[in-house]
């Protein structure tokens, strides 16, 4: 199917005006634009002029065109054993209750509202709601730490705050309000008020008049109607870490994202109206506000929302039975997830108690996704495992397997071949276009797709500093790898995590590759760490599967040996430490950067994006007896 795949990217890259107009059209704008790309700037700028609501494509549309009683939103929490199911009527009713609350509060066009929710319906719910009204949301993780909270808030300056009053986390009950009491006790500027939605594990005695029931602010709201907002205009802000310490604020427009995302859902992942899709992640994060959100109910589809974890709520097996439950479709995880589950069950045996029938295709992104898990979940699934390439910034992917066009072969390591929209090139550091096979920068042709960031948040010098300076011309991802003579990229590792040993730079990627493929190893990671005559070596750390009881050393022994088959002595691979966990983001995300610093027993701040920080002494003891 290869062919049209080829004739699809074909017509993009020859006419790409033509094709995103096209692909426009599954969009109800209320004003045509006066032209579909403005390169003025140098990212692009997408349907200058028109005018469209996101939340009106999302829910209304569907409703008007008689789908009123087709399901919207799947609510299963393994964390209460509880299901609730709303149709697009029913979500598109407490959507414009809540907007209409919103707007009573005098929120409005452009203003902005932060929302700091678990994984609840009333988040999917306070998105909507903003987008309904032309309110700009932006969504911080619920849990994360007062002070990140407190940068957010001094750089979004939000009207209201929306929370919950906690968050559940197995074997533990996060209390939201104190966090956010010290957040917008530490900054500067101080939204109207927070609404708080009471959670019956954590009912939270409110204070003064800036702090209001969730209830009591919806009550008796006339709900509001869809206003129209330039496609230009920006439907949320999405805050990403940078080097500096400061947050970046990652822009989403509504026109391009809309577009953009109603194309990808049948294009990249097959999904249209009554499909079930489940994105297994997190409002927190773009994947959340993509595919659990936005992209669904966009396409007229089913959404799942998933209040737990993929193992531990209660097992291994808790995925599928969500599949099995609700007759999902297509499935999207991070490789982590799906590495924790074989780490645990590496047989599958847990399947077996329930039917996986619906399921067409896994889709795996987030993190490289090594061979080796790749792999082993084809070969469980017995379904295509998808793995596919896109960041934050982009907002969808830039690198697949078109379900929804035709696959074509997959090649192990490969996130798969340039999705329409993207022009993908490898150069080296002086900005030169390198072979087939070389690893480089990986960068993208401007102007970028539509649905991608065409700035951050009242920054825009940053924005060209981040992102556009480096290369002129393109766009730099930050990821380094390499493309095939076939046009398959290869993701291999961040640039900041090539390790240079005695000049020889090399991919950490292609090293836990390696690891990977050991058949005692569940899940590892390659950082560089300091030494005094080669500049830096490589130390890797391993998660062992579960029931392996073999020697330890042994086991180190032999993945020492591996990599040393299969990549060479250049590797200077010497090392290899046995760790019951790996530290990763909430995201499912490895911080190698972390582990480095723990091994060259350099101080480091606590990553505020950190899922359990007692790893980190975990890993502290284990490396306390290296010499």
């Amino acid at each position: 199917m290869s062919a049209r795949y080829d004739e699809i990217y074909g017509h993009w890259k020859s006419d790409p005006e033509s094709f995103w107009r096209k692909a426009a059209a599954g969009v109800q704008w209320t004003r045509s634009w006066d032209r579909v790309l403005d390169t003025t700037r140098p990212s692009g700028r997408w349907f200058d002029g028109a005018q469209l609501n996101t939340c009106y494509n999302a829910l209304d549309r569907h409703v008007d065109a008689g789908a009123g009683d087709r399901a919207a939103l799947i609510y299963d929490s393994a964390m209460l054993g509880l299901q609730r199911t709303y149709t697009y009527m029913e979500l598109r009713d407490e959507v414009a209750t809540l907007a209409g609350a919103l707007h009573r509060a005098g929120v409005g066009h452009g203003d902005r509202v932060l929302i700091y929710m678990p994984m609840i319906p009333q988040a999917v719910m306070a998105m909507l709601a903003c987008a309904r009204i032309g309110a700009v949301h932006s969504v911080v993780f619920g849990g994360f730490a007062a002070q990140e909270v407190a940068t957010r808030i001094d750089q979004a300056k939000p009207r209201l705050i929306l929370c919950a009053s906690c968050g559940l986390e197995p074997g533990r009950v996060v209390e939201y309000v104190p966090i956010l009491r010290e957040a917008t006790a530490q900054a500067s500027f101080k939204p109207d008020a927070t609404i708080v939605l009471q959670r019956e594990a954590c009912v939270v005695a409110l204070r003064g008049t800036h702090e209001v029931e969730w209830q009591a602010f919806v009550d008796n709201a006339k709900p509001a109607d869809c206003v129209d907002v330039a496609a230009t205009d920006p439907l949320y802000i999405l805050y990403t870490s940078g080097t500096t310490g400061q947050p970046k604020g990652i822009v989403r427009d509504n026109g391009g994202h809309a577009v953009a995302l109603y194309w990808s859902m049948r294009a990249v992942y097959d999904i249209g109206p009554g499909d079930v899709f489940w994105a297994a992640s997190d409002i927190g994060w773009v994947v959340g506000h993509s595919y659990i959100v936005y992209g669904p109910l966009l396409a007229g589809a089913t959404t799942v929302l998933f209040e737990g974890k993929p193992v531990g709520t209660p097992d291994a097996g808790t995925f599928w039975r969500v599949v099995s439950e609700h007759k999902v479709n297509v499935l999207f995880t991070a490789p982590t997830a799906i590495r924790a589950i074989k780490r645990e069950d590496p047989t599958l045996s847990m399947a077996a108690d329930w039917s996986l029938a619906s399921l067409r295709a896994l889709f795996l992104a987030g993190e490289r996704c090594d061979p080796d898990t790749q792999d082993w979940a084809a070969q469980s699934l017995q379904i295509p495992v998808i793995d596919h390439w896109w960041q934050t910034e982009t907002g969808w992917s830039m690198a697949g397997n078109l379900l929804g066009i035709g696959l074509f072969e997959t090649r192990a390591g490969s996130a798969g071949k340039a999705v329409p929209g993207w022009d993908i090139q490898v150069l080296s550091d002086a900005g030169e276009a390198l072979a087939p096979g070389e690893i480089g920068a990986i960068v993208a042709r401007l102007p970028m797709a539509p649905g991608s960031l065409p700035t951050l948040w009242e920054a825009d010098e940053r924005f060209h500093e981040v992102y556009l300076s480096e290369f002129p011309g393109y766009y730099k991802t930050g990821d380094a790898g390499y493309i095939d003579e076939r046009g398959y990229i290869y993701v291999m590792t961040r640039t900041d995590d090539v390790i240079n040993v005695a000049g020889h730079r090399l991919s950490t990627g292609a090293l836990e590759e390696v690891l990977a493929s050991h058949p005692d190893v569940a899940e590892c990671a390659v950082t560089g760490v300091r030494d005094a005559l080669k500049g830096q070596l490589p130390l890797g750390f391993v998660c062992l599967k579960a029931g392996v009881v073999r020697d330890h050393d042994d086991i180190a022994r032999e993945c020492v040996a591996l990599v040393r088959e299969k990549i060479g002595a250049v590797a200077a691979f010497r090392e290899v430490v046995i760790v019951g966990r790996l530290p990763k983001t909430r995201s499912g995300k490895i911080l190698r950067a972390t582990l480095s610093k723990i091994a060259d027993r350099v101080d480091f701040d606590l990553p505020p994006t950190i899922d359990d920080p007692a790893i980190l002494d975990e890993i502290a003891e284990v490396l306390s007896s290296r010499q």
